[in-house]
């Protein structure tokens, strides 16, 4: 599957032969960001992009492709950088969003979770840090998160009424402080509920592995917690099979398939 994917990538980038374009940033929108935006970021939060290998990298990459394994089966998980559509596949099961609709292909109701949640949600954490450069996002200084002897500085992140399906939801983007790698992500959960929470949940970015000279996570670990205080770990995910290219896949790849119903609550 992963070869005749990327196959198919590289198939559409060779026979296009466009002339070289300005690329546009991964923004929510898939708008690129104005020159006036561009040094729109906090200091600190730079110095993390350039820890990873570039913004600017990041933006010259179109589609991201990473396999997923978890008991339940390998989910491939597809995504276009510019537009957001994307598409997951876990055996017999397919979900998307095509950039109006969220769509499910489960004939054999299978699939027991809210695609609406989930269709999205593991390219967020992973995309870290990069889509903390989408637009409408609000950044503001937050106490450094302690753990293991090591204090690390932290960014809130906010984002305006009406961005993403959550826009209450806030996250916090912890980096070590002598080489600014991304370490540790707090994060809200505020879908359907519609109220803010202040319950935070923490990921640890420990493991790391180089793809198209850009630093994405291996490895992402949830762990317990008492407010700021981290516990032991809980539980991880392992990305495998990660390729980044600068080929769009045709719209027809993110289309709601035949059978497949559109979800809307």
């Amino acid at each position: 599957m992963k070869k005749i994917l990327m196959l198919m990538v590289l198939g559409i980038f060779v026979s296009c032969k466009e002339a070289p374009k300005e690329v546009p940033p991964a923004v929510v929108s898939g708008k690129p960001d104005t020159k006036a935006a561009k040094n729109a970021y906090p200091e600190a939060l730079e110095r993390v992009f350039e820890a990873h290998g570039g913004l600017e990298n990041w933006k010259k990459k179109r589609t991201l492709v990473y396999d997923l394994p978890k008991p339940t089966g390998i989910e491939t998980h597809t995504t276009d950088l510019y537009s957001r559509k994307d598409r997951i596949t876990i055996d017999d099961v397919m979900m998307g969003f095509d950039g109006k609709d969220v769509w499910l292909l489960d004939g054999k109701e299978a699939y027991g979770g809210d695609p609406i949640f989930y269709h999205n949600l593991m390219f967020y954490f992973y995309a870290m840090p990069f889509v903390l450069a989408d637009d409408g996002i609000n950044y503001a200084e937050t106490e450094p998160l302690q753990f293991e002897g090591v204090s690390y500085p932290g960014i809130r992140i906010t984002y305006d009424t009406g961005v993403g399906t959550s826009p209450k939801d806030e996250y916090y983007i912890h980096y070590h402080p002598q080489n600014y790698q991304m370490t540790w992500l707090g994060y809200t959960v505020t879908y359907r509920t519609g109220e803010k929470s202040d319950n935070v949940k923490w990921i640890r970015y420990s493991d790391w592995m180089e793809v198209e000279d850009l630093v994405l996570p291996k490895t992402l670990t949830w762990h317990a917690y008492e407010g700021r205080d981290i516990k032991e770990a809980k539980n991880s995910y392992t990305f495998e099979e990660v390729s980044l290219s600068e080929a769009a896949l045709p719209d027809s790849f993110y289309a709601v398939p035949e059978n497949a119903k559109v979800v809307t609550k």
